[in-house]
């Protein structure tokens, strides 16, 4: 008995163990269920298992100081519960401008992961890019996008330094997963890729683009659930085409060619080129444009999609046109996408082609990319028993959603921004906006300073700089 979901996916195969949704001989709901969920766990467990042992020697970055005896968070009006303390536990990575540590949460038990911002209020810049990236966090409610699940309790105003996020804690990322040894099928693939799609589209509806998206920013479960993390780099797009926008973002093998030739504006097409990368490296095993430099970046990109024509320059600054012109051209050879493995089928490179264009206005959108055939097993495996959005009934029929890839329900708003005009100022509205937050039904939680823990979290933090993409190359 096949799984028959949307009309458009319809009895499709599954057999893959990982994610199936039905056997083929029939038998109870309740009996595929068990089996789909013993064979995941077997499956799953060998990746997760990879992926931990690539990352023993785990890095993180993040200097900053253990707070003074004074930092104490202020007492809680009379009949308010006492709050308890965050004690870290490990380093588990570190993104654009935050370190991650695995905690235990002491009210529940439950293990998530605590997420410093350090240095918030150094400039006027790096602290509205720290409240707009907490807004979002606080905003975000998707299966496939990481939100704030808990804010640890500001001290005083005038000891207000740093933010402390409790989010979901993730068994691995993408990265660790493709470096691992453990195979990834046809299935894995598809499913992963809906995933990140399906998340971005989320993040797109809101006007919001990410600017970083790659492999350690896919966070994925122990039953291949992923979710988009790290939005230091995020922002809303901006529609005026007149206004420059920074191109010190996205790491830069995954950094699209309107950046890497300094185009002073751009739109969600970059974290779409970005998933096109992440596609390529999902069926090869192998970053697909591993360079030393932005220019080297550049010409690995034309070595495979050809010398591009000059209206698909238009987006590029004088320079960056003028060195395309100077250099012999070259013709296409997207047929060497057929070579990086046996999951690179016709369907496959012809979605992954659709993303890797070089004209931004002709790159595949997302919603687009979504409505792609190479996609509707991905979805029909999703639905069929990895999400929440469905559900299984007590006869064991699947209800499935009227909306399988769900747009935000209003843009994110960041019109706030354009009325802070000083340090101070962004640090008394972050003040308020993260007490008003804070789940008055739950004891709050708060960071001891003088505990070990706590200590060994805080100077593990300043290590090292955090570290920014390679800048592009300045074509002036």
């Amino acid at each position: 008995m096949a799984v028959v979901g949307p009309t458009r996916h319809s009895r499709v195969s599954m057999s893959m163990p990982l994610m199936q949704g039905a056997a083929p001989g029939g038998g109870s709901a309740a009996a595929v269920a068990a089996a789909a969920a013993a064979a995941a766990n077997q499956h799953h467990q060998a990746i997760l298992h990879a992926a931990a042992a690539a990352s023993q020697n785990t890095y993180f970055h993040t200097p900053h100081a253990a707070l003074p005896p004074t930092h104490q968070a202020p007492a809680p009006p009379a009949g308010q519960q006492q709050p308890q303390d965050v004690q870290p536990d490990r380093p588990i990575g570190y993104g654009a401008f935050g370190v991650v540590w695995a905690v235990t949460d002491p009210r529940d038990g439950r293990r998530v992961a605590l997420k410093k911002l350090p240095n918030v209020f150094q400039s006027l810049v790096s602290s509205k890019r720290v409240f707009r990236e907490l807004k979002m966090l606080c905003f975000f409610k998707h299966e496939n996008v990481l939100s704030a699940l808990d804010i640890l309790q500001p001290p005083h105003l005038d000891f207000f330094q740093e933010i402390y996020v409790i989010t979901e804690l993730l068994q691995s990322d993408l990265h660790k997963i493709i470096v691992s040894p453990q195979h990834l099928s046809a299935d894995h693939i598809k499913v992963f890729l809906y995933q990140i799609l399906r998340g971005l589209k989320y993040l797109h509806s809101a006007r919001i683009l990410h600017r970083d998206i790659k492999p350690g920013n896919l966070l994925v479960n122990s039953n291949c659930v992923l979710k988009i993390c790290d939005f230091g780099l995020a922002r809303v797009e901006e529609p005026d085409r007149s206004r420059h926008m920074t191109q010190e973002v996205v790491t830069q093998y995954y950094r699209a060619p309107e950046i890497l030739m300094g185009a002073r504006h751009y739109s969600a097409a970059v974290d779409v080129w970005s998933v096109g990368c992440i596609f390529g490296e999902l069926l090869g095993r192998r970053i697909l444009f591993q360079a030393q430099s932005p220019i080297q970046q550049l010409e690995l990109i034309t070595d495979l999609l050809g010398t591009p024509a000059l209206d698909d320059m238009r987006h590029a600054c004088e320079g960056a046109r003028a060195h395309m012109l100077r250099r012999p051209q070259r013709p296409p050879s997207l047929t060497a996408l057929y070579t990086l493995s046996a999951q690179a089928t016709h369907e496959a490179v012809h979605l992954l082609c659709q993303m890797l264009v070089f004209d931004p206005d002709k790159r595949i959108s997302v919603v687009d990319a979504l409505a792609h055939p190479y996609l509707d097993e991905g979805r029909l495996r999703y639905h069929s028993c990895m999400c929440k959005c469905c559900y299984t009934t007590p006869a064991g029929l699947r209800q499935y959603t009227s909306d399988f890839e769900p747009a935000a329900p209003l843009p994110f708003d960041d019109h706030w921004e354009k009325n802070l005009k000083s340090v101070q100022q962004v640090k008394e509205e972050m003040h308020k906006f993260i007490s008003d937050q804070l789940n008055t039904s739950r004891v709050p939680l708060c960071i001891n300073p003088q505990s070990a823990a706590f200590k060994s979290f805080a100077s593990s933090a300043v290590a090292h700089p955090c570290e920014l993409p390679p800048s592009p190359r300045n074509w002036e």
